[in-house]
């Protein structure tokens, strides 16, 4: 594996505490899939199509992640566990962290900008199990996608989004280090408390068109 298998083993170790050993590591169907793709890539790149799609089929059997040919993968992508779908024209950049059930997905052919249908996720990146990143958008670098988030519109560096829209919530403290999940365990951010700083944005956010609309009714002649 090009970049240095050493080094893309030690990435591994830094935000997985479960292996004992480097050996241990290269059991990972994530790992395996990273390796098959490197190999599809090279022959997608030669115009080698079907034979990419071979190498593309056969990881998938061994190890049920789906990575284009096409797809074009920074240095020490971690899949963790796998079941993990990434489009033909999206783009990873380095250390990014995908988990269990991720989906890369694409958009309409016709709307994607020269043929670009598929997102591309920004450095140091961690999208979290279930979630699905969908269209031509970017992820920006060190951003945190939440469990099952569904992501239509570019993502802001560094911040963090959940839901179905995946809207950004608000970062009282920044963590430091990697965050497993992408999902800081403190109390502070809970789903409930993640859901409840929404609703109390938005809540925010009427108030304040109400306060504007009392205020036009103010100024307005007086009707009778």
């Amino acid at each position: 594996m090009p970049f240095g298998l050493g080094a893309y083993l030690a990435s591994i170790r830094a935000r997985d505490p479960a292996p004992r050993s480097s050996l241990e590591i290269l059991t990972y169907p994530g790992v395996w899939a990273v390796g098959f793709h490197r190999i599809a890539h090279r022959l997608y790149r030669a115009r080698l199509f079907l034979l990419a799609r071979i190498v593309n089929h056969l990881a998938r059997f061994l190890t049920g992640i789906d990575i284009h040919p096409g797809a074009r993968i920074g240095r020490h992508l971690f899949i963790d566990h796998g079941f993990v779908v990434i489009g033909e024209t999206s783009e990873i950049g380095d250390n990014v962290t995908i988990y269990q059930g991720a989906t890369l997905g694409g958009t309409n052919p016709a709307s994607g900008a020269g043929g670009k249908r598929h997102p591309t996720i920004g450095n140091d990146v961690v999208i979290s199990l279930g979630a699905a990143v969908l269209g031509p958008i970017r992820v920006g670098d060190g951003a945190r996608i939440g469990a099952n988030a569904v992501v239509t519109k570019d993502v802001p560096a560094g911040a963090t989004v959940v839901g179905i829209p995946a809207r950004p919530i608000p970062r009282v403290v920044r963590e430091e280090g990697f965050v497993p999940y992408g999902t800081p365990c403190s109390e502070r951010f809970d789903p409930v408390t993640q859901r409840y700083e929404l609703l109390r944005c938005e809540i925010e956010q009427l108030k304040a068109r109400l306060a504007e609309l009392e205020r036009d009714l103010r100024r307005a002649p007086d009707a009778a």
